[in-house]
């Protein structure tokens, strides 16, 4: 028996509904997030739905190096999770299950493992470039405020103007 599983992910657990193709509900479990995969291989499961979050990642590899053809939908565009009066981890997942069944999850865009490691470098040395900005643009408030002055021609980051400074 083929089956469709949709999962409600959280921070340390994820909710699992597993459809079979006609739709009838063969299981529903809270699971940790590293037990979900061997929960899954004890069924023949055609594909998997995932609602994008900041804490699909981790579950979306394991998931992927496990075999398993995982779907991310976008949660802006998942308007039959978005709009349903009754909003609960079971009825979240059994939508996206049945949205995975039917073909109709809104794709998000996961890159391949090679590409995520490269963004995710550009994010982090972006991020420092930011901060880094930012500590200069406070020690040259300090220094102003305390009157002090770099020596000419010299910016702040550069050893040269610091070693020069007298406090």
């Amino acid at each position: 028996m083929s089956a469709y599983v949709g999962l409600d992910v959280h921070k340390d657990w994820t909710f699992a509904t597993v459809l079979d193709q006609d739709g009838r509900v063969v299981a529903r479990r809270k699971l940790a997030n590293e037990h979900v995969s061997s929960f899954l291989e004890d069924f023949n499961v055609l594909k998997v739905g995932l609602e994008s979050s900041t804490y699909i990642v981790p579950l979306y590899r394991a998931l992927v190096d496990r075999g398993f053809r995982v779907e991310v939908g976008h949660p802006k565009e998942t308007r039959y999770i978005a709009e349903a009066r009754i909003k609960s981890d079971r009825m979240d997942s059994k939508a996206i299950a049945e949205l995975v069944r039917f073909d109709a999850l809104p794709q998000s865009y996961m890159p391949p493992p090679d590409i995520a490691v490269l963004r995710e470098k550009v994010r982090r040395r972006a991020f420092l470039v930011r901060q880094r900005a930012k500590l200069m643009a406070k020690v040259k408030s300090v220094l102003a405020y305390e009157g002090i002055k770099s020596p000419d021609g010299c910016g702040l980051s550069r050893v040269k103007a610091l070693t020069g400074l007298e406090l």
